[in-house]
């Protein structure tokens, strides 16, 4: 049976993507911050990027796939993922590498697509495409690089922090002259589970089929929640639309497992 390491199985993607392999693979996960729970799974494994050698767990357990969606200090995360390329290089064996799309957040103009040249502006855009990078040296099938866009989900980060802020009264910042594409986790898992199983290589762009402006976006899941009059703060940071998508044009998924915009809003508003 295939195994397969998740360095950051603790957080909200990891430990989607760990509940979805879990039953099909030798699967296991790593965790940061101690709880019973993390603790008493055995097939969870203590891990800090910023004080230990990734080197001694993937000697330890061998994977043949490692998933990364690690957080933390951007400087621990390229020593850890420089560690983790030296390992596949002697086994042979494969990492698929959580990225975003704003590896292109400094081109605006029209959406990206997987071979696109990435270029960005933000630090935690140049801290994906220095890892990118380092990947796109190795054989093809030795890694996958997946970029995702904004992820959301019923129980996501971003619907509970939306909830939060209008529960409490306070400002939801919207960019109407942004043009997005999202997704929602539980499809982002089927996705990888199937490039597992496939054994696809190279870039993948996980997000919908189709796009929107941000604040119709936000707004619609707004109303899909049930608030009808939540006070929005529009922030115009340009006097035309800017794309921050990722679009497939190469490597494209089946039908069933693509998702378009209204799929990803009833994915994360329903009860």
């Amino acid at each position: 049976m295939k195994r397969i390491l998740i360095l950051g199985a603790s957080g909200f993607i990891g430990n989607a993507l760990y509940k979805e392999l879990c039953s099909y693979f030798d699967t296991h996960g790593t965790y940061r911050t101690e709880t019973d729970v993390f603790r008493e799974n055995q097939q969870f494994h203590h891990f800090d990027l910023e004080t230990e050698n990734v080197e001694i767990l993937l000697e330890n357990l061998k994977p043949d796939v490692i998933i990364s969606s690690l957080r933390g200090n951007f400087d621990a995360q390229v020593a850890t993922h420089f560690s983790i390329i030296n390992y596949i290089l002697r086994t042979n064996s494969k990492l698929m590498f959580i990225s975003s799309a704003n590896v292109f957040d400094a081109f605006t103009n029209f959406p990206s697509y997987e071979y696109d040249k990435t270029l960005s502006q933000s630090i935690y855009g140049r801290f994906k495409i220095k890892i990118e990078n380092a990947l796109l040296r190795l054989p093809n099938h030795n890694y996958n690089i997946l970029r995702l866009p904004m992820v959301f989900g019923k129980s996501s980060p971003r619907i509970r922090e939306l909830k939060t802020l209008i529960e409490l009264g306070e400002p939801v910042e919207v960019f109407p002259n942004v043009v997005i594409n999202a997704t929602e986790i539980q499809k982002v898992t089927q996705q990888v589970h199937y490039i597992i199983n496939r054994k696809k290589q190279g870039v993948f762009h996980l997000g919908s089929s189709d796009l929107t402006h941000q604040k119709d976006f936000i707004e619609d899941i707004c109303l899909e929640l049930g608030y009808e009059n939540p006070l929005f703060k529009n922030v115009y940071d340009s006097n035309y639309d800017r794309f921050l998508a990722v679009l497939p044009k190469d490597n494209k998924l089946p039908k069933n497992l693509e998702i378009t915009i209204s799929q990803v809003i009833e994915a994360s508003t329903k009860a």
